[in-house]
């Protein structure tokens, strides 16, 4: 009698082990991997630390995020600015995480979320020693440095358009060709900037740059998705919303960019 309750009392105990085992692996295969595309050079929003760590504003958020969608597992990839677009068009990646707002090209192939998470006002950026530049007019027959692809290279390439090219527009690259490398020897006159990545250019490296005039953009800031994930689009934006109800976007912004640029400045 006791040999057969032993035998009975293991049967139990295993289908039991068998039982939790199969609802974690179960479990596991519920989380959906999300891989977040993002860079490592845009000051406070997404870079790389002192320490070799990945952070910043935009990729903070998405940590919160992340916290909040146990059904979702974010994972970074980290590219070039350029090659974003391109790699959530091919499916590399499955979102993107870089400050982007909203144009009508990006519009046509890509979903982007409803809720903001930022505001990102760009205004002229020049040389601590220049004062001959204040306002667009003031850029006509002068050299503007952008990002390739960038909300600032749309806007300057749209002004182009109704004032007869008047503007020069280059690229940022790497290196001696990078915007603050250019502005600080006087090889561009001007780029368009937020005064969070001003002032910290200024700290990290002596970039020697200030903000000029007024708001050039203002631009509501959203993560980028493919045109077929409408349900991730949904999750993330519930989540966005529980972190401005919470406090937790407001103090992640304050605490990067100096401010609360969740709301409108």
């Amino acid at each position: 009698m006791k040999k057969l309750l032993f035998i009975l009392f293991s049967t139990a105990l295993i289908l039991s082990v068998a039982g939790c085992n199969s609802a974690v692996s179960s479990n596991a295969q519920k989380t959906k991997k999300i891989v977040v595309g993002t860079g490592t050079q845009f000051p406070n929003i997404c870079f790389i630390d002192d320490n070799g760590k990945l952070t910043g504003y935009d990729v903070e958020v998405v940590r919160a995020i992340d916290d909040l969608l146990p059904d979702y597992e974010f994972e970074f990839k980290t590219l070039e600015f350029s090659n974003l677009l391109l790699s959530l068009e091919t499916k590399k990646i499955d979102m993107i995480a870089h400050n982007m707002a909203v144009n009508e090209e990006r519009k046509k192939k890509f979903l982007f979320n409803d809720e903001t998470y930022n505001y990102s006002p760009l205004y002229i950026t020049v040389n601590e020693k220049r004062d001959d530049i204040k306002t667009l007019k003031d850029l006509e027959g002068k050299k503007a440095v952008v990002g390739a692809t960038s909300n600032a290279a749309v806007f300057l390439n749209k002004y182009n358009e109704e004032h007869d090219n008047k503007i020069e527009i280059v690229f940022s690259g790497q290196g001696a060709d990078d915007t603050a490398a250019q502005l600080k020897t006087g090889r561009a006159d001007a780029t368009l900037s937020t005064p969070f990545a001003v002032n910290f250019y200024n700290e990290a490296s002596d970039a020697q740059q200030k903000i000029v005039g007024d708001i050039i953009i203002n631009s509501q800031v959203y993560f980028l998705f493919n045109k077929e994930e409408e349900e991730l689009k949904a999750k993330v934006d519930e989540a966005v919303k529980r972190l401005k109800e919470n406090g937790t976007l407001a103090k992640l912004s304050t605490d990067w960019l100096g401010a609360d640029y969740t709301v409108e400045n």
